[in-house]
């Protein structure tokens, strides 16, 4: 099958760019750049706007010093505007070669915001084109609000395009600017305008305020257009642009006569270098870079995948340089945990993983979010657990900690079946709560241990805060021990070693 080539070319240095808040430094920007069509290996790159404002042009003057020794600058591109020659000037001192112009595609703008007729606006056009000609700049056009032309003003867009045609440029740019478009309608009017100008290069640029940018795009390239407009994470004004990743999985997997140039591998890489020097961070849920997307949560899935891969779909993770996880939570079963524990490398009985799934099913219940880097801590805790002779028990307690007032600790203990009760005051409340154990111990005529150690620790690598490990280190007369605890909160974590240690004194 001859595949039809469909160019990409990615704008996230400059349409991105007006994601609100968000601005690329010009070393940010290089190192972008060179991504973007070295490692992703998109067609194209627009990099910024003319004339906005001196860290622009250092920005663009850089790239395109690196472009022209790499032979790739005429794949650099720079928005600009008719303005009597002030932007051609702005691009031939920060060494560019093509400009992407961005004149009027509705008569709606051209009547309200330049107050010009068609005519005049062809004019205006034209002698900036004949001004890049001569100066080395190729010509992009952009139609700036073309979807709405298409709707309200046909005659003036296709006026319009008959100039153009007449016109020494490379591409014609058709923006959808206020993301408006159904994906009928983007079929319809991209389909007139191919037919009509065979000989034209259309390039579609769709903006996503209907969430409808990708599907879009897909119905764009059915009616013949020669290019995307894609930015990374979908950055962009409002609701933001059609996003890259998506598109290309989309591409890739359902329009089987489309050939593209972009790496699939190397979005994820990209993508989260582009979170990190935006700020602006990727939703979990976001399809192909979103952390969930290659998880699995529900057990019952798990253990689908486990018996022929009844859960997979096409977009296996490995595509784009990234792994399937397995989450553990409230509804996690024992295939998400075993999945876990093989990645581990650890082997437990069916007893234990009933015993782990149980602890991991309460921590879930309390909406804690926990990684694989956890697991470790919850099994220590678990099987350690299940080795002692639980003759202690920490019924309840209430901690208070007031503004003015000092923390106290009312707690309930059943040692060998009987339940005693105590309340006592301390610098802090676990401070108080051991306290109230030591006034309880005196009237039972017993001491309880020193405490001479005492550390906190989440499991290292985890990206949550679900679990909080406390290891406290114990001192009797006889000798030093240690007990841990596991929770959440971190004094529940250091109430939990408490109790341990309390059982370990009981037995000795």
């Amino acid at each position: 099958m001859n595949k039809r080539h469909i160019e990409i070319m990615d704008t996230t240095l400059r349409d991105g760019e007006q994601t609100s808040g968000v601005s690329f430094s010009a070393s940010e920007k290089l190192t972008l750049a060179k991504l973007l069509l070295l490692e992703l290996k998109v067609d194209r790159i627009e990099i910024a706007s003319a004339r906005v404002s001196k860290g622009e042009f250092q920005a663009v003057t850089d790239i395109t010093s690196w472009a022209e020794k790499q032979g790739l600058i005429d794949r650099i591109e720079v928005l600009c505007f008719v303005d009597r020659g002030i932007s051609i000037q702005w691009m031939l001192d920060a060494g560019a070669k093509v400009q992407n112009l961005l004149t009027k595609g509705s008569l709606n703008h051209l009547t309200h915001q330049l107050k010009k007729t068609p005519e005049q606006h062809f004019e205006d056009i034209s002698s900036n084109i004949e001004l890049a000609t001569s100066k080395g700049i190729a010509t992009n056009v952009y139609l700036e609000d073309w979807s709405n032309g298409m709707r309200d003003s046909k005659e003036y867009v296709l006026q319009y395009l008959d100039f153009l045609a007449t016109q020494p440029i490379k591409r014609v740019l058709l923006p959808d600017t206020l993301g408006v478009l159904t994906y009928e309608e983007s079929k319809k009017f991209i389909t007139e305008l191919v037919e009509r100008y065979p000989n034209m290069h259309f390039d579609f640029h769709a903006h996503n305020d209907y969430d409808l940018s990708v599907a879009n795009i897909m119905e764009a390239i059915k009616a013949g257009a020669h290019g995307l407009h894609l930015t990374m994470n979908g950055m962009g004004e409002r609701a933001g642009n059609a996003p890259m990743a998506s598109a290309i999985a989309v591409i890739n997997d359902f329009m089987a006569d489309i050939k593209i140039n972009v790496e699939e591998k190397a979005l994820y890489k990209v993508s989260k270098l582009v979170e990190n020097f935006s700020g602006f961070r990727i939703p979990v849920n976001k399809p192909v870079v979103g952390d969930n997307v290659f998880t699995q949560t529900a057990g019952i899935h798990a253990d689908g995948d486990n018996k022929k891969n009844l859960y997979f779909n096409d977009l296996l993770p490995e595509r784009f340089g990234r792994k399937r996880k397995y989450a553990l939570g409230k509804t996690s079963g024992k295939a998400n945990i075993e999945k876990n524990l093989q990645e581990l490398g650890l082997e437990l009985n069916a007893e234990e993983i009933k015993k782990i799934t149980q602890r991991i099913i309460e921590l879930g219940d309390k909406k804690e979010v926990l990684t694989k880097d956890d697991l470790p801590y919850i099994i220590s805790d678990v099987l350690d657990n299940g080795t002692l002779e639980q003759t202690v028990l920490v019924e309840s307690y209430v901690l208070t900690h007031a503004k003015g007032l000092k923390p106290s600790t009312t707690v309930s203990v059943r040692i060998e079946g009987v339940l005693y009760e105590e309340h006592a005051q301390g610098d802090g409340q676990f401070d108080a709560f051991m306290n109230a154990l030591r006034k309880l111990y005196t009237k039972r005529n017993k001491t309880i241990p020193e405490l001479i150690d005492y550390s906190v620790r989440i499991p290292p690598g985890s990206h949550s805060d679900a679990l909080c490990e406390t290891v406290i280190t114990w001192k009797d007369e006889n000798k030093e021990f240690v007990s841990r605890g596991l929770d959440s909160d971190q004094t529940v974590s250091a109430i939990k070693a408490t109790e341990k240690m309390l059982n370990i004194n009981e037995l000795n």
